[in-house]
């Protein structure tokens, strides 16, 4: 019998150093692009794929994801009381009625796979998603994890977002070696974490969406720690390939990796070119910016 995505794992364990010092006492996830905190865009694409649990891998300081989620009932006291009618509703649709929350500590920063691995007795023997918030990804008809569980339901396989890379920065991500079934899709051969160019297998990279099968949770109890001294996701998923089939998708849409100040500040941008009440203005004002340089 088929089955369907209907979770998914937030690690959001992660102290965000690469965008130090603002997340010295902000949850990385919690920096907003344009309106809504990184967080919230990931949850909105799970949605969007039909998924309406949410399980989130927190670590120390990272309450106000929590909060975020949850309802405020003195916040939208004060926006009914002051008729602000627009901001009640944009408040209370941060989470839909039937969509529901869990919550997880990773007690250790131990790596992605740990942390996906803390997630196990919420996700239980189903399929489930995992998305990276650092990796915000705009499409503007499906959303790319709905392109994942589209393609999910017809296969039947764990699946992983991938997109090329410049060679040379191979050592900054997962890397595949994968042979092409169908356009854009691919079956895995290999996997290798951060390899250096020299003897990196290709320059296609996985990015941080993925649909994986129960029985990953296996090969990660099995794993040693790997790469950064970590238990590496992506060691995991090596191991999975000897008992199943483990598909790439090139998907449709762009990625900024928000992790990194540049491309924060490129989602900015994109985004703000995007949004239905400034996009006008600020066109313009960059329109006028650049001709000044």
């Amino acid at each position: 019998m088929s089955q369907r995505v209907t979770k998914a794992v937030f690690p959001v364990a992660g102290l965000g150093t690469r965008s130090l010092p603002a997340t010295k006492a902000i949850a990385k996830e919690m920096l907003p692009v344009v309106d809504k905190p990184l967080i919230q865009y990931a949850v909105e694409e799970a949605i969007a794929a039909g998924i309406d649990t949410m399980i989130f891998v927190l670590g120390r300081n990272k309450n106000s994801i929590a909060d975020h989620f949850d309802k405020s009932y003195e916040l939208e006291k004060e926006l009914e009381k002051s008729g602000k009618a627009e901001l009640l509703k944009l408040v209370r649709e941060i989470l839909p009625a039937h969509v529901s929350c869990a919550f997880v500590r990773q007690a250790e920063a131990l790596g992605l796979g740990h942390a996906v691995h803390c997630a196990k007795p919420l996700v239980g023997n189903e399929p489930f998603a995992v998305l990276l918030p650092d990796d915000l990804i705009e499409d503007g008809t499906r959303g790319c994890l709905k392109q994942m569980t589209d393609l999910f339901n017809e296969k039947q396989s764990s699946i992983l977002a991938v997109e090329r890379v410049d060679p040379q920065e191979t050592h900054k991500y997962g890397i595949v070696e994968h042979t092409e079934v169908a356009p854009s899709v691919g079956r895995l051969v290999s996997i290798v974490e951060k390899p250096k160019p020299e003897v990196a297998p290709s320059n296609v990279a996985v990015v941080g969406r993925y649909i994986l099968t129960p029985a990953i949770f296996e090969k990660i109890e099995s794993t040693g720690r790997g790469a950064g001294g970590e238990i590496q996701l992506t060691d995991a998923i090596s191991a999975l390939l000897a008992d199943e089939q483990v598909l790439s998708y090139e998907f449709a849409g762009n990625r900024y990796d928000c992790g990194s100040k540049f491309g924060f500040l490129l989602a900015n941008v994109e985004y703000g070119l995007l949004h239905p009440e400034i996009s006008s203005e600020f066109a313009a004002y960059l329109q006028q910016r650049v001709a000044a340089i």
